[in-house]
């Protein structure tokens, strides 16, 4: 069956051939009816104006509130992009520090079109004080770094920046391309190793590989109809309309014709294979145009190009572009919606603001956000012959064993279905379950009334979902609001704000609380609170409260009379430089409530900060950030490990410390 071909001036709409495949029922690949009845209103206010609003507004909070940002003196904030979403605008920046880059210090400025700031997010959790100056040459990182790779090809960049971990760690980063070692095999890598500029130590917790793998499945989708570029009687397999989208072999030139169909419906054929990924591609650019209200891939109008032909058994996003392997059985290419919407999931979540960020609990959040795209392109296109579901892989059963990953009920498949002290060491696509789970009942519920499975909640409550446009519209907002450093509890503190900002405080917001309770993420600080909507889950122990600048905090009760010792178990006291950063001893507390008063003199700015020990590493639990000399904190957490930091912002002096542990 063929299709009638549009041309218009250097672009074709093409007809393909396929078998293993399908055609929409209507013909139509670009727009089905579900697509066209959910298409976003278009936002009233012009863009250019909406953005011209925002930045002026983000401009003057940085200005006017630096300590929002943990800026100091020797801080400079860039703007790095503004995208408008949906309604609102997120106007993201990035940081330096006396001149040197700074990892994890970027920063996002949430507006609506009229300009109104309504939140911001910041990775760091204090300002920087620390040394610019590398006791390490950039060639003894760089050796440092390749041990890190059983094989490198090149060394794309070494750059010596500064870590926003505490007050800061002055650090090079040295970019790799090659191979590393996985289970006894090589496979690409394209590794960004941070090398500690003082002692030559590998930063490992900070290790980020931008090739990011999934096991994949192949499938054809028919005859379908796809954007090239032709002039002159050939074609070309770039997809003018949406800018960066191409398809081609290993030598990255994308695939010609001499004539606009494309395609042999051998399932191994690359070009067949470039076919299905334009196709499926296509459905995740009109799915984020029409549900979601992102302008492209990458939000700002442009995809990435996709290549066929690796010798793996495996799909990546590399940083740059998709890598297309085949099955395990070398029978099909790996093209079917679920695998290449994961991919360029990949690619959305690097460029939201934020990025990509390191370790096992942020990578799994990045592994379910390419799960989330998948099954939002897969309903988008509401194909007949590849129905719309939450499991990952169905298709390639390449063991024999059907799906690799399910939404529904991730420990069907040996994934955590719940957020525990565990998810932050555990494999990322593991990793993947809690979140993925989070969507499936956002979307769906604990009881679907569609057709789709049911769902078991980790606190046995019902929860009842908003259906998956809406869900992709918050869980799209979430990652505008994504800073480097990413965990679970922010993204919880995230989703809430996205959700009450776009429908208001009720059943929306609720829901999301709801579906986050029912995976065992806590309640995070400073949520908004939800007005109705439903109550079907056990309301969470805060970690903190919120504070004037919207960082964690501790207890709106009052202040403890006197100077910090009065009835406290345990003191500290010491002098504090300006920009310094004094730390208690560690010390064992059991489940239960933390109270602390911090003193300093008259006309400094000193901050206090709890955390605790994580799987080796500390994580600040709550903090108290006001802009005086005093601060009182109260947290309410489990047994383990703890310690206080005093960070002075301003100002110098001795500083009075005193708290109470639970027993």
């Amino acid at each position: 069956m063929k299709h009638k071909v549009a041309l218009a001036t250097g672009i074709a709409a093409v007809t393909v051939a396929g078998s293993l495949a399908l055609t929409m029922p209507d013909g139509n690949a670009a727009t089905s009816p579900a697509t066209k009845a959910a298409a976003t209103p278009a936002d009233p206010v012009p863009t250019a104006v909406a953005t011209s609003r925002a930045t002026s507004s983000a401009a003057a909070l940085v200005a006017k509130k630096p300590k929002l940002f943990f800026k100091s003196g020797h801080d400079e904030l860039k703007r790095r992009q503004v995208v408008s979403q949906a309604g609102l605008q997120y106007v993201s920046y990035t940081r330096s520090y006396q001149g040197l880059p700074v990892e994890g210090g970027d920063a996002v400025v949430v507006t609506d079109a009229s300009g109104a700031v309504l939140g911001n997010y910041v990775a760091q959790d204090q300002a920087l004080s620390v040394g610019t100056k590398a006791k390490i040459s950039a060639k003894a990182a760089t050796r440092a770094a390749r041990k890190q790779l059983a094989k490198v090809d090149s060394v794309d960049g070494n750059t010596l920046k500064v870590i926003a971990r505490e007050a800061g760690v002055l650090a090079y980063e040295v970019v790799l391309s090659g191979r590393k070692r996985v289970e006894g095999e090589l496979v690409p890598s394209h590794l960004h190793v941070f090398v500690d500029a003082s002692t030559g130590k590998v930063l490992g917790d900070l290790t980020r590989d931008d090739v990011v793998d999934a096991t994949g499945h192949g499938a054809y989708y028919g005859n379908v109809t796809i954007s090239t570029t032709g002039s002159g009687g050939q074609f070309t397999m770039s997809d003018p309309t949406r800018p960066g989208l191409a398809c081609g072999g290993q030598n990255g030139t994308p695939f010609t014709s001499t004539t606009d169909t494309w395609g042999t419906g051998n399932a191994t054929d690359q070009v067949t294979g470039c076919v299905d990924a334009m196709y499926t591609v296509s459905q995740e650019w009109n799915m984020l145009r029409d549900w979601l209200g992102r302008d492209g891939i990458d939000g700002n109008g442009r995809a990435f190009p996709i290549r066929m032909g690796l010798q793996d058994v495996n799909a990546f996003w590399n940083g740059s572009r998709v890598e297309i392997g085949h099955s395990s059985d070398n029978r099909r290419l790996l093209t079917v919606m679920d695998v290449l919407g994961h991919e360029f999931g990949h690619a959305i979540n690097q460029f939201t603001p934020g990025g990509s960020s390191s370790g096992n609990e942020a990578g799994g959040l990045n592994e379910s956000t390419g799960d989330i795209f998948g099954a939002l392109t897969e309903f988008f296109a509401n194909d007949s012959h590849d129905s719309p579901d939450y499991t990952v892989g169905e298709l390639a059963n390449l063991t024999g064993n059907g799906p690799i990953r399910n939404m529904a009920d991730p420990s069907k498949l040996g994934d955590p279905n719940c957020f525990s002290s565990a998810i932050p060491s555990t494999e990322v696509h593991a990793a993947a379950g809690p979140q993925n789970h989070w969507f499936y009942l956002l979307a769906e519920g604990s009881r679907p009334t569609d057709g789709q499975p049911a769902s078991p909640t980790c606190n046995n409550s019902t929860v009842t979902g908003l259906g998956i446009q809406k869900a992709g519209k918050i869980y799209m907002a979430t990652l505008m609001r994504k800073t480097s450093g990413w965990t679970h509890a922010k993204a919880r503190a995230a989703s809430v704000a996205a959700a009450a900002q776009l429908f208001g405080n009720g059943t929306e917001c609720a829901t999301v609380k709801a579906a986050w309770n029912a995976v065992s993420v806590p309640a995070a600080a400073g949520e908004p609170t939800c007005a109705g909507g439903p109550t079907t889950s056990p309301t969470a122990t805060p970690t903190a409260t919120s504070s004037p600048t919207g960082a964690p905090t501790g207890s709106p009760t009052a202040a403890p009379s006197g100077d910090c010792q009065t009835g406290f178990s345990s003191h500290d006291n010491g002098a504090i430089a300006a920009g310094a950063t004094a730390v208690t001893d560690t010390f064992t507390a059991g489940g239960g409530r933390h109270t602390a008063c911090l003193a300093g003199p008259s006309g400094t700015d000193f901050d206090l900060y709890l955390d605790k020990n994580v799987s080796g590493r500390w994580t600040n639990v709550a903090r108290a950030t006001g802009e005086t000399a005093r601060e009182n904190l109260t947290y309410t957490g489990t047994a383990g490990t703890y310690r206080y930091r005093v960070v002075s912002y301003a100002g110098a002096g001795n500083a009075v410390l005193g708290w109470n542990a639970p027993a």
